[in-house]
This record gives structure tokens, sequence and C-alpha cells, in this order.
């Protein structure tokens, strides 16, 4: 079947760009602080990976995008996850630094740096259920949907970059961080209750937006005044033969 190509068609993808791009702030705060947990040399990697993962996911989901509407529960997981990381964060005993690197941990029987690729795919496709719906929503074309998307997964990872450059040379941004992924875990979980009829509203897209920009602009001043450049890499082995090189 041959494609018939449209200026509007192109005018659609930009829009999903940019869709993407303005919901992505929070996503990529997230993917960041679970990177930052690895040697620094393994960061860029891991966030790679993790983000080719959610490549294949996008186009798979686009196909069954009538299926995800079906699947709620991915949300809750997801919300339920970020939870928990919150609540580990602003738990730790008193007297250790909160503004130290998290450290990846090994989990699911995978060493330390594919665990983390792992929990950041699972992070993204719990964001991104909505994107596609919507994207999928805007036009019926799918090479129209899929370059959109995957377009939208490029400018998230470079935003993701960025957050963790930020993160490494104002520490305290640390705390705000967190904050946000707390806010980040109960959107979700209100997300997944308007989805189940448990309730009849949800959280404006344009107030969710907001609070994060304002917690991250007050956490970024702060973090100026108290400067400080992440200098001390979690303690991981030198040499592990089952993480890629390149």
């Amino acid at each position: 079947m041959p494609i018939h190509i449209e200026i509007a068609d192109f005018l659609t993808i930009g829009m999903l760009v940019l869709l993407e791009g303005l919901l992505s702030a929070d996503n990529a705060l997230v993917l960041a602080i679970l990177v930052l947990g690895l040697p620094r040399e393994q960061q860029a990697r891991a966030l790679r990976y993790g983000i080719g993962g959610a490549f294949a996911f996008r186009i798979t989901a686009i196909m069954l995008a009538s299926f995800l509407m079906q699947v709620a529960w991915i949300k809750l997981v997801g919300g339920l996850y970020l939870g928990y990381l919150t609540w580990a964060h602003f738990a730790r005993p008193d007297g250790e630094s909160r503004t130290d690197v998290p450290k990846a941990t090994a989990a699911f029987g995978l060493s330390a740096f594919w665990a983390t690729v792992v929990r950041v795919e699972v992070v993204d496709v719990a964001f991104s259920v909505d994107s596609i719906l919507v994207a999928v929503a805007l036009s019926p074309k799918l090479w129209v949907v899929v370059s959109g998307g995957l377009l939208g997964i490029v400018m998230m990872r470079l935003v993701a970059g960025r957050m963790i450059e930020l993160i490494r040379h104002y520490p305290a941004l640390v705390d705000g961080a967190f904050i946000i992924i707390g806010w980040v875990a109960v959107k979700l979980g209100v997300e997944y209750a308007h989805d189940i009829h448990l309730i009849g509203w949800q959280i404006p897209k344009p107030l969710s937006l907001g609070l994060i920009a304002v917690i991250f602009a007050i956490s970024y001043f702060y973090a100026r005044r108290h400067p400080a450049e992440l200098t001390d890499e979690p303690a991981h082995p030198a040499t592990d033969s089952t993480e890629p090189r390149a």
C-alpha cells in the first residue's frame, strides 16, 4: 500500500515531538535519578540502552493502541515504584547525606547495570501510555505516529542527559528531584484511579507541569547557593563481564 505524504503530516509530527518534549520533564528527571547510581562512564550507556528498549516498546504499543486502553495497571505499578523510590530516599538514616549518589543495585538476577536498564525501560513504559494514545488520536497514519513518537523519545533522552549534568554539578537538587518524583507517583495513582472509574476527575497537565517547574526552580536556586560537585562515584566492581564496553 503506497504511503500518502501531506504537509499536514509533518505538522502533526512536529506537534507530537513538541508534546513529547513538554511532557517529558518529569520522565527525564526520573530517568536521570535512576542512572546516576552507576559509575559515570556507564550512565549514558544505561540511558541509551534503556531508551533503545523504549523505542521497540513504542512501536509495538502504537500498533496495539486499543489494547493499551485496558492496561491502566501499568500506571499503578509505575506510581508505586516511584513512590517507593521517594520513600527510600527521604527515609535514609540520620547522618546519611541525601545528596549522595543513589547507588544502583542488582535485581531480577541481573547486574546493577542491566537492572538499571530494565528500570529505565519500565519507568518509560509507565510514562508513555498516555502519549501513545494521544498520538494515535491525532493521526490515523502509522508512519506519522511512529515518527513523532520516536523523535519525541530522542528529545526526552537529550533532556535526561542535561538533568544528569545538572544534578552532578548541584547535588542539592537531589531532594527536589525526589519531591518531584513523589508528585509524579501521586499523579500516576490519580490517573489509575480515574481510568478504573474510582474518581471522576484528573490532575490537569498544566497544573502538574507548573508544580514541577516551581519545585525544580526552588530546588535549583537553593542548589546554586550550596554548590558542590559530585565526585564520589558509588562503589562498584571495577570490572563486570556482563556489562558492555561500548
